[in-house]
């Protein structure tokens, strides 16, 4: 069916990300997984290591690929020859800003479709965000970010380092 290009800032990846990645892999020919370089924003990860870590989620899935891009979302999308963008929906409060950036990229480049993905329910309620500030305050969510995330995370904010 093509490429889509599955865009956000993964800082960092949760379970819901993977969960949509996995599923539209499936349906997919490739899945190009786009970081967002955007420089006003503070990121824990740098676009480097964030790119290390979702390549080895995916290091066994032949059509995931990994990218970083700054600029318009569909200037990156007509240069990789994406024809679908692919959005995560979580609740309703992200519907209003997806849609208006759907119609947006729409009227910029008609020939682009974005469809929606919903990730399990399990996951519905999960944000990068969220799993930062879990890990800021002393929690930790292992069965809610990959394993590499979690070892990431553990390091980063509390000096823990695996072999």
């Amino acid at each position: 069916m093509g490429k889509a290009l599955y865009p956000g800032s993964f800082d960092p990846i949760t379970n819901g990300h993977v969960d949509i990645l996995e599923r539209a892999a499936k349906i997919f020919d490739i899945v190009e997984v786009a970081i967002l370089e955007n420089p006003s924003k503070d990121p824990l990860f740098t676009v480097e290591e964030r790119a290390e870590m979702i390549s080895e989620i995916f290091k066994g899935a032949d059509n995931v690929r990994v990218s970083s891009f700054s600029g318009l979302l569909v200037d990156y999308a007509k240069k990789i020859r994406a024809n679908v963008i692919i959005r995560g929906l979580r609740a309703i409060s992200d519907f209003e800003y997806e849609f208006q950036m759907a119609l947006m990229n729409s009227k910029l480049s008609p020939e682009i479709e974005t469809i929606f993905m919903m990730p399990r329910i399990e996951y519905s309620f999960l944000s990068s965000k969220l799993v930062k500030e879990i890990y800021q305050l002393g929690g930790n969510l292992p069965d809610l970010v990959p394993q590499v995330i979690d070892r990431a995370l553990r390091e980063k904010f509390y000096g823990i380092r695996e072999s």
